[in-house]
């Protein structure tokens, strides 16, 4: 029945109303977020409406972050994402994990008061951090400063600051100096690059301590 109406002169008509529909519920980047921790309004931080968020009330995000469409933020035991981070879409953010715990306890797993197995730990992502689509992030993993993670990878333990980081697990793969190291003698970036103690070193010929 309803395939002849949709198939009828009137599936024109469908067609838009589904489509008006489909459009306003579309993802939308929200501008502004208000971070319960620190009691502070982040008028920078933009947000996709997509995002779902778990304790919200232990999530301390800094301004000018990023998050992207259709991602997992769970700040059940605390999550700190600094200044200028920013994820592509589908990233997952976990701080705690069930998995062992159900096994063990089995079908007692809700009404035990001790859940042996379980497993929990705060996230912690350095200032601009930049973490790529469909990644995932484990509980208790801390995330340097500067750390770029490649679209996919599962992070399952913490990384040094500037680090370039990839894979299943993901690991170190580079630093993000060897990237940016070619634009740093422009004047604009000497201004206003994210880590001024980088430019500091550089202009002393002491980038030792930084590289990967």
């Amino acid at each position: 029945m309803l395939k002849r109406i949709y198939m009828s002169p009137l599936g024109y008509l469908i067609s838009l109303i589904m489509n008006a529909v489909s459009f306003l519920q579309q993802p939308f980047m929200v501008y502004g977020f208000y971070n319960r921790v620190q009691k502070k309004f982040m008028k920078n931080t933009r947000i996709s409406s997509s995002t779902k968020f778990i304790s919200k009330h232990n999530l301390d995000i800094g301004d000018n972050v990023w998050i992207g469409h259709f991602c997992v933020i769970d700040a059940s035991n605390k999550i700190k994402i600094g200044t200028g981070v920013q994820t592509g879409s589908h990233v997952s953010i976990y701080t705690h994990s069930s998995h062992i715990s159900v096994r063990l306890l089995g079908k007692s797993y809700l009404s035990s008061d001790k859940r042996v197995g379980y497993v929990k730990g705060s996230v912690s992502i350095g200032d601009f951090a930049f973490i790529g689509d469909s990644t995932i992030v484990f509980s208790g993993v801390s995330i340097g400063k500067g750390c770029l993670i490649k679209a996919g990878s599962i992070v399952t333990r913490s990384m040094p600051e500037f680090s370039v980081v990839a894979g299943i697990p993901a690991k170190v793969v580079g630093s993000v100096l060897d990237i940016d190291d070619k634009y740093l003698t422009d004047p604009s970036v000497k201004e206003s690059y994210f880590a001024p103690e980088i430019i500091a070193n550089k202009s002393c010929g002491n980038l030792g301590n930084y590289e990967k």
